[in-house]
């Protein structure tokens, strides 16, 4: 756990690990998106053909592009600069996609009420300033706007969380600690790079989202369909803890 640490920490991670975490994304994003993620994401989001549609924390880009395929008018930010190089450069130009820098702590480049739908996936955890992060959703979203996010799950995603194992390396169970702790703490995401984390409380996120003025409409925890199961069935160790957990909230 790191003390006296912010979004600005996390960008420069961010920024130095993007080529590598972007060579492991297809078009649907890595093996846990297309598994967990993007059916969940998709299910809540309806029909995006002509809605004005924001994906609040791009990346590299590949739910920016699914959702335009779909016939979204699309926005992406980013708050790191290889980030966006990389999704303007994965992008065919017919998408049309509007690529922007920018902190979803901070998006006064965007005008109020400008989206009927912001979507952001995995990157609350990823700022320091997550309230701030809800009230500039909710100011950008028309009136009866959708946002729907995903995040680790902070009950089970915690500071020193992971798997306790037999010496020969078999998964007893997953391990849970320092839940109430509220603050940034450091994750390994590659074989080297650790990124900056922060992480709250169940509570704290419902209470803020409806201090912002949300309305919650629906919490899925993603589990693997039968599909998925069929055609990735090492995923059947996610039916014995939640990874993520998704967001719908209305304006």
């Amino acid at each position: 756990m790191k003390q006296n640490v912010g979004t600005e920490d996390a960008i420069k991670r961010w920024n130095g690990f993007a080529d590598t975490y972007s060579e492991k994304h297809t078009e649907q994003g890595d093996l846990h998106k297309e598994v967990l993620l993007n059916p969940t994401l998709f299910s809540l989001m309806g029909d995006v053909k002509n809605k004005n549609v924001l994906d609040a924390g791009c990346g590299e880009g590949y739910l920016s592009r699914m959702m335009s395929k779909l016939g979204a008018t699309v926005t992406a930010v980013d708050y790191s600069p290889r980030m966006i190089e990389i999704a303007k450069g994965r992008t065919p130009k017919e998408l049309f996609i509007h690529y922007k820098l920018g902190n979803c702590e901070d998006l006064s480049i965007l005008e109020d009420k400008s989206f009927e739908l912001i979507v952001s996936n995995m990157v609350i955890q990823d700022l320091a300033n997550y309230e701030k992060a809800f009230q500039e959703m909710y100011r950008l979203l028309v009136d009866e706007g959708s946002f729907i996010f995903s995040i680790l799950h902070p009950c089970f995603v915690t500071p020193e969380s992971g798997w306790e194992k037999t010496e020969s390396g078999e998964k007893l169970h997953w391990k849970v600690d320092k839940y109430f702790y509220e603050g940034a703490y450091e994750q390994r995401l590659g074989m080297k790079e650790k990124m900056l984390l922060f992480h709250r409380t169940l509570t704290s996120y419902i209470n803020t989202l409806i201090k912002t003025g949300f309305v919650l409409e629906s919490i899925v925890e993603p589990k693997p369909s039968t599909d998925m199961l069929k055609k990735y069935p090492s995923f059947e160790e996610d039916f014995r803890c939640a990874d993520f957990i998704v967001f719908k909230l209305k304006k």
